[in-house]
């Protein structure tokens, strides 16, 4: 943390907040009103909001790289890593060998050293593979274990890998089957704060659905809930979860990958979850 002077006071960014300290060193609680204008202070409240947005971004690409299963270059993985907000949205995620298998979890990266891992075992080990992949949390065949696990060594994941909720597709529903209701009929007063809902936990909102999409051993699949549209004013409720491929077409059971059946799953648990409770206590 650098000190920069301002009049008879010096600032600094502490932890994404501005800082202030006297001429005699005391640090104040805050900064005087008389500095709101300064440009030195404008240039460093500005410089962190980028960074806050940065680390938004990083994570978000992660958590892309994470749902997606994208395979991500060692080169890209090794750049990055000296970037604060990059290192701490990869760190302790879980990434795998060439062979599919968990290596371990992530905690060092470089061009030139390849990636540094905590492995199941316990310890510490290199591998540098071309590929870096982050499997999502539904395609560990461990996730119990694992879990456990990082619990034990304190791995604290900034991006949601172990511990994201997943769902699995249960054992025998109709392999033809193309609509979910599990989590239809939750009511919401007004329209707007179902859409207001839906894009807060980052869904897009398109034609009355909330979207998911979920790219899938190279195939673009599309997890949709009905949410309403018209009057943002109105009431609604949540309707049915369904599947459809990038022309449209509705899938069936059988042709959902199990990433974007937990991905589909879990967006419509989590908009279900804020339905009006008390409607339904009053119906009871």
């Amino acid at each position: 943390m650098g000190w920069v002077s301002v009049g008879d006071y010096e600032v600094a960014l502490d932890e994404g907040k501005v800082v202030c300290r006297n001429a005699a060193g005391r640090r104040l609680k805050s900064v005087p009103a008389k500095l709101a204008d300064d440009p030195v202070i404008t240039g460093l409240r500005q410089l962190t909001e980028w960074l806050e947005r940065h680390e938004r971004r990083c994570l978000a690409d992660v958590e892309r790289w994470m749902v997606r299963s994208l395979p991500v270059p060692l080169a890209v993985i090794g750049r990055v890593w000296p970037d604060r907000a990059w290192r701490a949205a990869l760190r302790d995620l879980v990434v795998t060998g060439e062979d599919g298998q968990v290596a371990g979890f992530l905690r060092d990266a470089g061009t030139d050293r390849g990636l540094g891992l905590v492995d199941l075992d316990g310890d510490t080990v290199r591998i540098a593979p071309d590929m870096v992949r982050i499997p999502h949390p539904v395609l560990l065949d461990d996730l119990a274990e694992l879990r456990e696990f990082a619990v034990e060594l304190g791995v604290e994941q900034k991006a949601q890998q172990l511990f994201r909720e997943v769902w699995q597709r249960p054992d025998g529903l109709d392999p033809q089957g193309t609509l979910i209701e599990e989590y239809a009929g939750g009511t919401f007063k007004e329209l707007r704060f179902l859409h207001g809902r839906a894009t807060s936990l980052g869904y897009r909102v398109r034609g009355g659905h909330s979207v998911c999409p979920v790219l899938e051993d190279g195939r673009s699949v599309e997890a949709r809930i009905w949410i309403g549209d018209y009057d943002g004013w109105s009431e609604t409720e949540t309707g049915s979860l369904s599947w459809t491929d990038t022309a449209g077409k509705t899938l069936t059971f059988d042709q959902v990958g199990p990433v974007a059946w937990s991905e589909g799953m879990r967006m419509a648990a989590a908009l279900y979850a804020g339905r009006d409770i008390e409607d339904e206590e009053q119906a009871a």
